[in-house]
């Protein structure tokens, strides 16, 4: 099997860039309308060029992280990478997966998304990647792998 990297989904991503231009018109709506006697300063005024940015932070910030985080399946191990400066990196034997759990909450379950984890043998160890888009396949791929892995198939019996 070639090699699969997954990454977590940016469909929650995609959703807080459109909240916040959404925020955004409607501020700049609601300040437009907003009239103040011209001798009275808006405590306001100063801060409207910044709030677009201020507000992008949010999702700009889960974006890289999202992007900075991903699993590669490979034949006979797993790789868990992490980090933009610092980088961690776990390497899991696909023969030593012990279990693989697939959780979803409502909304998750709503865009179609999951938490993954994958416990190894030896070690109370769980590395957890948030938010995959079609986690239960993800899991039996995984699954798959490592029943291969642990029982191979002796093609003499």
């Amino acid at each position: 099997m070639a090699e699969m990297t997954i990454r977590p989904t940016m469909k929650f991503i995609y959703l807080g860039y459109a909240l916040v231009i959404l925020i955004v018109v409607v501020s700049v709506g609601a300040l437009e309308r907003l009239t103040l006697p011209a001798e009275i300063p808006s405590p306001i005024r100063p801060w409207i060029p910044f709030l677009p940015v201020l507000l992008l932070l949010w999702p700009l910030k889960r974006h890289l992280r999202n992007r900075l985080t991903t699993m590669t399946i490979l034949d006979d191990r797993l790789r868990y990478e992490t980090g933009l400066l610092g980088r961690t990196t776990r390497t899991i034997l696909v023969s030593k997966v012990q279990d693989v759990i697939v959780h979803q909450h409502m909304g998750q379950r709503l865009f179609g998304v999951g938490d993954l984890s994958v416990e190894t043998a030896g070690g109370s160890s769980r590395e957890t990647i948030f938010n995959i888009d079609r986690p239960q396949e993800i899991a039996d791929l995984i699954n798959g792998h490592s029943q291969k892995r642990e029982y191979p198939i002796d093609p003499n019996a």
